[in-house]
């Protein structure tokens, strides 16, 4: 086995390579203007280091979201163009359950939150039992409205770090980690579970749309 592992649906661009025992390379650089631009080259860099070529991967996993519009589709195309090329499977994983995973790593123990930047002064987030088991579907809110219900969590990513005075109890890591997800896959593909598809978790509207009223230049 040797899974490559992109998420783009944070600020994070991270991408790792998994030989189904442990990470074997891995890169994480935050920029969230550069994802097109720091993707691929990424993906050159873990393969290098494993000493690899991409036809060796035997499994491609990505980040679904949810995430920004732009950047989250950077690393879902990707995926999913890798996975067509070389004619394996794509696996699509919550990147909230990749950051849930990433703290179970760190030491940090259930319940929690995980709470990543929305913008527009929201949050995704989620609830967690433990670092593999979500409680509920990911959301997107603004956190004083969901201030009740993550009180006196510990809570992980960078949209806890943002709003302390929601996430009381913030602790690292901020950023998603392609090696945690790749682990977690692994664990899930041995144990025969199932993942999601290669398909964007938006959970609204993207922030660029068409306005109304525009003119028509095109000749009819």
């Amino acid at each position: 086995m040797l899974l490559l592992a992109v998420d783009t649906a944070t600020p994070a661009v991270t991408v790792a390579l998994h030989d189904g025992e442990s990470v074997v390379a891995e890169s994480n650089q935050v920029d969230a203007r550069r994802h097109g631009e720091l993707l691929l080259p990424s993906v050159d860099k873990v393969l290098a280091e494993a000493g690899l070529t991409l036809e060796a991967v035997t499994g491609v996993v990505v980040g679904v979201g949810p995430g920004p519009y732009t950047g989250l589709r950077v690393g879902l195309v990707t995926a999913s163009t890798f996975a067509a090329v070389l004619g394996v499977p794509v696996h699509g994983l919550c990147t909230l359950d990749g950051l849930a995973y990433a703290a179970g790593a760190a030491g940090v123990e259930g319940p929690f939150t995980v709470a990543t930047d929305a913008r527009r002064k929201e949050v995704y987030w989620a609830r967690y039992e433990d670092p593999r088991t979500r409680v509920g579907e990911p959301a997107v809110d603004r956190p004083a409205d969901i201030a009740e219900q993550v009180a006196g969590l510990p809570a992980v990513g960078q949209g806890a770090l943002l709003y302390p005075e929601v996430f009381t109890d913030a602790r690292h890591p901020e950023h998603q980690s392609a090696a945690a997800m790749a682990s977690l896959a692994a664990e899930r593909l041995a144990a025969g579970l199932a993942f999601l598809p290669p398909t964007p978790l938006y959970l609204r509207r993207p922030d660029a749309q068409v306005p109304k009223n525009y003119k028509v230049v095109t000749p009819q």
